[in-house]
């Protein structure tokens, strides 16, 4: 009996010691894994901002809260500015939504603001191809005007920028704002 014992102890022992090298060997998806590189370079975002710049040639100052959402699908930003409309209401206010779409291969950018209503026509939503640290989003018209807006990473100084144009039809860009966001 205690041939049969050891021989068994001696196997269930190797066995536990082959199974714990393999996971030490296989990779572990982990909770704590760092998202695709889409989506990382999204996570960058993440946080509040001091937005700095101009827009139609005029200095603004806009705070930025940026988080994830609805089981981390989607980026939330929250665009505040300082500088108040005549009636004292808000000069300026945004919810914007960022997504990967991994089937795409794409971002999509929903832009919600107080300039005016949309009917959420498919138009209306911005798409980006990844562009390493940069995040070039497209708004089409029909009548091939539209607008560009790039988001970009300074991976340096931890900051974004984003450089926002009107594209006519005929190709033609008008810079509309230029704009730096800082960390609070």
């Amino acid at each position: 009996m205690n041939t049969f014992s050891t021989k068994h102890l001696s196997a269930i022992s190797g066995l536990l010691l082959a199974l714990a090298f393999l996971g030490i060997l296989l990779p572990q998806s982990r909770a704590e894994d760092p998202p695709p590189a889409p989506e990382a370079l999204l996570d960058r975002m993440t946080g509040e901002w001091v937005m700095t710049g101009t827009i139609r040639d005029k200095p603004v100052t806009h705070d930025v809260h940026v988080d994830w959402i609805l089981k981390r699908q989607y980026l939330r930003i929250h665009e505040v500015s300082r500088e108040t409309a005549a009636d004292g209401s808000l000069a300026y206010e945004a919810w914007i939504h960022v997504v990967w779409n991994d089937d795409k291969g794409e971002y999509a950018v929903m832009w919600l603001d107080s300039t005016g209503k949309t009917d959420f026509a498919a138009e209306g939503v911005g798409h980006a191809k990844p562009d390493g640290d940069r995040i070039p989003f497209v708004w089409n018209s029909a009548d091939g005007s539209g607008i560009r807006n790039t988001f970009a990473y300074d991976r340096a100084n931890d900051r974004w920028s984003w450089a926002i144009d009107n594209v006519e039809s005929s190709g033609t860009k008008e810079s509309f704002a230029r704009l730096t966001l800082d960390r609070k």
